[in-house]
């Protein structure tokens, strides 16, 4: 009776992609966490924008209603407070839409895969052992003719399980690994369209703003007249003897 073979044959191994597949894994949750960051600084700054808005607009308002800096004030807080309802509103369901929902189904593929991964892993660790078995009762053999046989059983129905989940990674993960680029394009696409539009609106209504200043007033700043402007008013309040001068 000829003996069944138990030479170790040459495994594929998936083993190549496994580290592509990790490093995937680990950027696609650090890009869902800053998405998910971005998406509340975005909110949070024109909220806070807002508030601040509103304390210089009282600030002005307190000490002369009429005045060119009340009415800027004023256009200053309607225009953030628009900026801030139109985040809520135009841009948040459009950005969990094609940006946060998406990395979310990415990221909920990680674990079934990892999953497969760890199965196949144990699955070569069976086939080993079965491998060694029938080895073993092959270099020496049983008075007991039945052991042969299950021992060949039990190798082939290991072999069988490993290969075809080996297989399938082999297969597979790269081809998941090459869709992750066409998969993100348009999420990316649209977060350069959202920032567009955010960048967009905030100069249209920043830029009604500035009517109410003087004309000259942009190029007072660009020579520095401003800040000389600025630091004269603060010598006029170092000279107050409430605020410390001699």
């Amino acid at each position: 009776m000829k003996r069944p073979s138990t030479e170790r044959t040459c495994i594929r191994s998936p083993s190549p992609c496994y580290l592509t597949w990790s490093s995937f894994e680990k950027e696609c949750q650090a890009l869902q966490r800053d998405a998910k960051q971005y998406q509340d600084a975005m909110r949070s700054m024109t909220t806070t924008q807002a508030r601040l808005a509103e304390t210089v607009e009282t600030f002005y308002g307190a000490a002369d209603r009429t005045s060119d800096g009340a009415m800027a004030s004023h256009a200053f807080t309607s225009a953030v407070e628009e900026l801030d309802s139109g985040i809520q509103r135009e841009l948040e369901g459009p950005y969990r839409t094609t940006i946060m929902e998406p990395l979310g189904k990415m990221n909920a593929y990680f674990p079934v895969v990892n999953e497969h991964i760890t199965k196949r892993n144990k699955k070569l660790l069976d086939f080993d052992a079965a491998r060694s078995k029938l080895r073993k009762t092959i270099e020496k053999p049983s008075e007991d003719p039945t052991k042969l046989p299950k021992a060949q059983q039990e190798h082939d129905d290991a072999k069988e399980v490993f290969e075809l989940m080996n297989d399938q990674l082999i297969s597979e993960l790269p081809q998941l690994l090459d869709l992750r680029i066409p998969y993100f394009d348009p999420s990316f696409e649209a977060m350069i369209r959202m920032q567009c539009k955010f960048a967009e609106e905030g100069y249209e209504k920043m830029s009604a703003v500035q009517r109410y200043f003087a004309d000259n007033v942009r190029d007072d700043y660009a020579a520095g007249q401003l800040d000389a402007q600025v630091e004269a008013v603060l010598q006029e309040m170092r000279e107050l003897s409430i605020c410390g001068a001699n």
